[in-house]
Order: C-alpha cells, then sequence, then structure tokens
C-alpha cells in the first residue's frame, strides 16, 4: 500500500509538471497577438493570462473525464499507474523539446499521443478504446482548420467593415479590444487545456482504487488550476516571438480577429467536452486571417514547418511514452 502512494505521488507531480509546462508552453496561444501589437505590455499580459487561465481551469470538468476515460479504462489496467508516469514523462519531454526549439506544438497531442502508446506497450492494444481515441484525434485534426476558415472569414467581415476608415483609427480602437480577447483566449485555454492534467490525475485516482467514478475531486481542480497559472507566469518567449511576429506582420484588427475566432472554437470544443489544442487553434486562426490579409504576406514556410510539427507529434509521443515504459517497468 505504501509503495503504490509512493507511485501514486510520483503521478501526481508528474501530472502537475506537465501542466506547469503545459502554462508557459501555451501562455504564447493566448497573449503572443496582443504582445506583439504592444495593446499589453509583456508583464501585464502574463499576469492577465495567468489569472483567467486558473478561473477557467476550476469552472469545467467535461474535458477531464474525456480524457481520463475515452484514450482506456482505468478500472481494467493493472499497471495503470506506471502506464501514467510513462505517458507524463513522454509528453514532458516532447513539450520541452518543442518550446526549446520555438515550435508552437501541442501539448494535447502529446499526451493523447503518449497515453496510446503507454497503454499499447503496458497493457496491449485491446485495453484501448479505439473509438474514443479517434474521436479525440478527429476533434484534434478538424478545430485547426475550423479555426482556419473562421478566421479568414471575421477578417475579411472587418475588412469590409472598416475599409473607409482610417488604418491608424481602426487599430487604436481594437488595441483596446485585444485586451479582452486576451483575457477570453486566457480563459477559454484554461477551461480546455488544465482539464488534461485534471484528467490524468484522475486516472491514476480511479487506477489506484482510491476513486470509483471518474469525478474530478476538488482539490485536484485547485492543484491542477494553480500549477498551470503558475507556468503561464512563466510565460514562454521562444513561441511568443514565434507566433506573434514570424508568421505575418500583425496590427490590433489582426490579433483581435485571430484571439476572438480561436477562442470560439476552443470553448465551443469545451462545451462539448472534446479535448482541442489551443496551440492549432490559435495558430491556424492567425494563418487564416493572414490569408485573409493578404495571401502573399504568410511565411508559408514557418507555417508548414508548424503543421509537421503537428502531425507528428501524436507518432513520436506514443513511441517515446512506449520506450520508457520498456525500459522503466
Amino acid at each position: 500500500m505504501e509503495t503504490s502512494l509512493f507511485v501514486l505521488t510520483i503521478v501526481i507531480i508528474l501530472a502537475l509538471a506537465f501542466d506547469f509546462i503545459n502554462g508557459f508552453h501555451d501562455t504564447a496561444n493566448a497573449i503572443a497577438t496582443s504582445v506583439s501589437t504592444r495593446a499589453l505590455k509583456p508583464r501585464t499580459a502574463i499576469l492577465l493570462a495567468a489569472v483567467m487561465n486558473f478561473v477557467g481551469a476550476i469552472m469545467f470538468t467535461g474535458v477531464a473525464k474525456k480524457i481520463g476515460g475515452s484514450v482506456t479504462d482505468p478500472s481494467t489496467l493493472n499497471n495503470g499507474l506506471e502506464v501514467v508516469i510513462a505517458t507524463l514523462l513522454a509528453a514532458i519531454i516532447w513539450n520541452l523539446v518543442t518550446w526549446w526549439l520555438g515550435i508552437p506544438s501541442s501539448s494535447s497531442h502529446a499526451l493523447i499521443g503518449a497515453l496510446a502508446g503507454a497503454v499499447y506497450v503496458g497493457a496491449g492494444s485491446s485495453h484501448i478504446k479505439w473509438s474514443g481515441f479517434t474521436e479525440i484525434v478527429e476533434g484534434l485534426l478538424l478545430s485547426p482548420l475550423i479555426a482556419f476558415v473562421i478566421g479568414y472569414i471575421v477578417m475579411t467581415i472587418l475588412k469590409w467593415i472598416f475599409a473607409k476608415r482610417s488604418p491608424h483609427t481602426v487599430n487604436k480602437g481594437f488595441r483596446f479590444m485585444q485586451i479582452i480577447t486576451a483575457a477570453l483566449q486566457s480563459f477559454t485555454h484554461g477551461t480546455n487545456d488544465a482539464q488534461k492534467a485534471m484528467g490524468i490525475i484522475t486516472l491514476a485516482l480511479v487506477t489506484s482504487g482510491r476513486l470509483e467514478t471518474l469525478e474530478v475531486p476538488l482539490w485536484v481542480k485547485i492543484a491542477a488550476a494553480t500549477s498551470m497559472a503558475l507556468g503561464t507566469s512563466i510565460g514562454g518567449w521562444k513561441i511568443i516571438k514565434t507566433m506573434g511576429t514570424k508568421i505575418f506582420k500583425i496590427e490590433p484588427i489582426n490579433g483581435f480577429a485571430a484571439d476572438f475566432s480561436s477562442a470560439s472554437v476552443i470553448f465551443t470544443a469545451t462545451l462539448l467536452h472534446l479535448p482541442v489544442s489551443t496551440t492549432h487553434a490559435i495558430t491556424s486562426a492567425i494563418l487564416g486571417v493572414g490569408s485573409a490579409k493578404r495571401f502573399s504576406e504568410v511565411k508559408w514556410s514557418l507555417a508548414g514547418r508548424i503543421v509537421i510539427t503537428w502531425f507528428i507529434t501524436i507518432p513520436i509521443s506514443a513511441v517515446l511514452a512506449g520506450i520508457i515504459f520498456k525500459i522503466f517497468f
């Protein structure tokens, strides 16, 4: 029993570490555009993102339950805690690698891919709920496309409405509006991303026999929300630079359109209990907005590099988790 408690403690620490890293890894998603247009000072933007991430994280649990029960049935895993440890280690390693390279990859893809890989190697393919896994992956793949289209449409509408107005006056007004959309983006990030760590911890608690259902305990909500908020307060400046300046030159009206579009997609997914990638949503929205503004100004070579990272994250994380499980367990 003591050994089991010790292993469970390691799982919880790793899950909160993943949430912390997710916070600074994905901070750029919420504040890159507002920082790049100087709508918010960096420190103010990070503080705003941290607070709104926390608020969003404690208000919803649907995505946590989806993560905890859709890929595998925790009650049937004899070595569930070891599977979760391999999952978290693989996801953390991939997040740190992509952060170091300044590539806005998906923490969600890393976690889902790692969980599938760890379950496959640790318990066998029969323990993977392929229908649930497929449903999650479909959501992860469709959400960027939807965000791109919405970003393109929103920016096209804004161009039509403000075509005859002075660019200086328009951008001055939207610089203020960006503060609101940055807060909204941070809130929706918390409603979806923080729940992934909640789901993993809850899965571990059910596996270890300390919970009977996938209902997320209050202390898990608070711990995950706090961990993500603390991570957010650190900030991911390499990714902020990539998303805020390197895809195309973002003006306040563009930043507003991108943040509004991606936040809409993320919050809709949260209400549907679907885990999506906030990284994919905001990056795709920026690409959609940039295409509507001027297609030729988008740096498509960088966009291609980002997209490649999206597609390789799930298989690489799965293989990495399988290797970690084999080596340590």
